[in-house]
């Protein structure tokens, strides 16, 4: 518990208004549940969110140490009151999550709270799994990341073991990860592998891509099977053999069938022919294969998870 004077520079303000200030963590809705279940008295008595502060009153809160704190990029999960995932798999090692489109997996220079690793560690921050007063140095982390626009299958660890293990393995090509996309035309053949280098450009956010090795070009590798076409749209499946910025993407423009949708490397009137400004890619699909020793997570050797819902096939290849 902790105790707050009021002093006459806060004095005739509203309960509600001056905690908000005096706490910027705590979320506004958490704020009202706690005023109204008592974690917040007012000269030792209940009080309501709108009364007037008074110079002298003493505030009794009953609110966890890091509310208190200053906002800082590593605990702005705390201002999400309502973390919202689609949880496909979880214990006590390991979470996979769906991402939504739209969502950045960590903060970048446009999103600095709403990303998925602030939604993942607010959800087992409230589910009482974590709290960053107990470690040391281990922060719930992600595993693999996808682009802001690209929807699907995350993985992120709960504990320093796990995201050891999960990084090797996925660098080591023990986890298999397939994507579903749209692509432009029609593949030919329609089943094959995509083979290049690709060079990043870091100011652009682009990659180029090479048939020939370059200087900072990294090789690059996707399989390809065609599942269904309609039209100038073909539904198909990419399997990452390397995992390079932006692989599937460049690779398949470079084929000259790229993704619809898709603002960087895609075909701008056949995207607002559509009206599609997010490319069509989803992680929809992740094996943990696991030929060699897994440690704690052995027991994951051989697991599939499969999201079953992609709106954009949905969309595009419902029966």
């Amino acid at each position: 518990m902790r105790e707050l004077t009021i002093r006459k520079n806060d004095a005739g303000q509203r309960l509600d208004r001056f905690l908000s200030k005096a706490m910027p963590l705590l979320p506004l809705a958490l704020l009202q549940k706690y005023i109204r279940i008592k974690r917040v008295k007012c000269n030792n008595a209940r009080c309501q969110r709108d009364q007037r502060l008074k110079e002298g009153d003493v505030l009794q809160l009953y609110i966890n140490d890091e509310f208190f704190e200053q906002p800082r990029e590593d605990n702005l999960f705390l201002t999400l009151f309502q973390p919202k995932l689609d949880v496909l798999y979880e214990d006590g090692h390991i979470l996979l999550v769906n991402k939504r489109p739209g969502i950045v997996v960590h903060a970048d220079e446009t999103e600095k709270v709403n990303t998925l690793i602030n939604h993942i560690q607010a959800y087992l921050y409230q589910k009482r799994e974590w709290n960053p007063k107990w470690e040391n140095s281990f922060t719930p982390a992600l595993c693999n990341r996808i682009d802001r626009n690209t929807g699907g299958i995350v993985i992120a660890a709960k504990d320093a073991e796990t995201l050891r293990i999960v990084t090797a393995k996925i660098r080591d090509r023990e986890i298999t990860k397939k994507y579903l996309c749209i692509t432009l035309g029609r593949m030919d053949p329609p089943q094959g592998k995509l083979e290049c280098f690709l060079l990043k450009d870091e100011g652009k956010k682009q990659v180029s891509v090479f048939r020939h090795p370059v200087p900072g070009g990294k090789s690059s590798a996707t399989l390809y099977r065609t599942l269904e076409s309609r039209g100038e749209l073909s539904l198909t499946e990419a399997e990452l053999l390397t995992g390079r910025t932006h692989q599937i993407r460049a690779s398949f423009a470079d084929a000259g069938h790229p993704l619809l949708g898709d603002g960087k490397y895609g075909r701008g009137n056949v995207n607002r022919r559509y009206g599609e400004t997010r490319q069509a890619l989803y992680s929809y699909y992740v094996r943990f294969d696991f030929p060699t020793d897994a440690g704690c997570l052995e027991y994951m050797r051989g697991r599939v998870f499969q999201v079953e819902c992609v709106p954009f096939v949905e969309k595009y290849f419902s029966k």
